[in-house]
């Protein structure tokens, strides 16, 4: 009512007397959050009863409809999304959420954002993919309660967490941004957007100096972050058509372990321009990728590179640019075929004609 009322009540006039005549219109609207945990250590059961119990009563109000999400699981509790979907119905919840947080180590050490090695880097990228078997796992629960996938898997919180910055306040979980978060966040990325039947919403944590921030700030100075250039490059995607990618990709193994070097995401948008988002997360070995695009008429490509020497690189307030997108040559376009060479450690976006 605080933020949403167009007439005259106690809390719409508050509104009104604190500065902000006009309603807000928030739509988005999470009904608890972390009940699991710090939101109140609930079981699922329980929470369930209280979420029908809370949903009542947040009411839509002329020009804003409320899209109410379901506190959801924590990675791969399924059993909570299972009761969840279980106990309420699916025309009640615009969404169910999911959190999930990269980690190149342990929750009691999880190493520093710019003092890693190739332990550390393997590591953070092999906890990212892990992201998709969660997605995977909760989606084929909502589909025994929802095939018609009108509930949205809402991830409002991913991101890498690492250890903060030595000499900042700890409780504001103060982290620096390199090449490695970049591949982290598109590699995250591309998978949202080919499980867009389900993700229909995602929110990094979070956008400001805080944890996998795009944007890092120190009183008058601001630099843009690895992460922040990755969003800029992903952002076609958005209200975009999915277009499905289906390849092989070789392996990068270290320490006994293998993920795959290779992930990519494709869409096109309402003017008929195709975007395709690769990621190499190979620290050493270039990749060829070879595409056939069928039944396009496609005319012109054109392409750019976010990359760096070190998977640690970052960017400061003294050296603003050292991680940074530049114009791509490292491809062939011949009619609908396309080949790419990846380099190592690279976000690379592809704009086709």
């Amino acid at each position: 009512e605080y933020l949403n009322y167009t007439g005259n009540s106690t809390l719409a006039d508050l509104r009104r007397s604190n500065g902000h005549d006009a309603p807000y219109n928030v739509s988005f609207w999470g009904v608890g959050n972390e009940s699991w945990g710090c939101g109140g250590n609930m079981t699922p059961e329980f929470y369930s009863n209280q979420y029908k119990r809370y949903a009542e009563f947040c009411k839509d109000y002329p020009g804003t409809q409320l899209k109410k999400i379901a506190s959801g699981s924590n990675g791969d509790d399924y059993n909570w999304t299972e009761v969840c979907m279980k106990n309420i119905p699916a025309q009640n919840m615009w969404g169910i959420s999911m959190h999930y947080y990269t980690i190149a180590g342990t929750w009691s050490n999880k190493g520093s954002a710019t003092d890693f090695d190739e332990s550390r880097y393997f590591q953070g990228l092999k906890s990212c993919l892990h992201i998709e078997d969660l997605i995977n796992k909760h989606s084929a629960i909502m589909d025994k309660y929802d095939p018609q996938k009108k509930v949205v898997l809402a991830v409002d919180e991913w991101g890498i967490w690492t250890d903060v910055e030595p000499g900042t306040n700890p409780a504001f979980l103060y982290q620096q941004n390199s090449l490695r978060d970049a591949l982290i966040a598109a590699s995250t990325l591309n998978i949202f957007n080919d499980h867009c039947d389900r993700v229909k919403l995602a929110s990094l944590a979070q956008t400001v100096n805080v944890l996998q921030s795009l944007v890092l700030t120190d009183k008058e100075k601001m630099v843009l972050t690895p992460t922040y250039y990755v969003f800029d490059m992903y952002k076609y995607h958005q209200d975009a058509t999915l277009m499905p990618v289906k390849f092989s990709s070789p392996e990068y193994s270290y320490g006994g372990e293998s993920i795959s070097s290779v992930n990519a995401s494709a869409s096109k948008d309402s003017n008929g321009v195709i975007h395709i988002t690769l990621v190499n997360i190979d620290p050493k070995n270039k990749i060829n990728v070879s595409a056939n695009m069928k039944g396009e008429n496609l005319k012109q490509a054109e392409a750019e590179v976010l990359t760096s020497q070190k998977f640690n690189d970052i960017n400061t307030f003294e050296q603003p640019d050292k991680v940074k997108p530049s114009l791509f040559s490292d491809y062939k376009k011949n009619g609908n075929n396309i080949s790419v060479n990846l380099p190592p450690m690279s976000v690379v976006l592809i704009t086709l004609k």
